[in-house]
């Protein structure tokens, strides 16, 4: 893990519960597309697999391994830009999700 940037695991997002009754709700792969949720836990696993791959380059470069500064800041730059895109994205969601809970039917 890199220092400053926790690893995210998608169990550590909370995601609402989906309504009963509403239709496309809990949608699967099944009915012909991919659900919103494995999109998200797609993406989440791809952020985790950039700070990985930036661990990996950090270590190589401290290490003293044949790599480039260069490739160890762009991968560290990319995971973290990836990682703050994801805390947008869940940012919003969360929002959204309050908002909607507040709405009296």
């Amino acid at each position: 893990m890199m220092p400053g940037l926790p690893s995210v695991q998608a169990s550590q997002i909370p995601l609402p519960p989906a309504a009963p009754g509403v239709p496309g709700a809990g949608a699967s792969a099944a009915t012909g597309g991919s659900s919103f949720k494995s999109m998200l836990v797609d993406s989440i696993d791809q952020v985790n697999a950039m700070q990985s791959e930036a661990n990996r380059a950090i270590e190589a470069l401290a290490t003293g391994e044949d790599v480039q500064p260069a490739e160890v800041l762009t991968a560290v730059q990319k995971a973290d830009l990836a990682f703050k895109m994801v805390m947008q994205v869940r940012n919003k969601l969360m929002a959204a999700y309050e908002e909607v809970k507040q709405i009296r039917v």
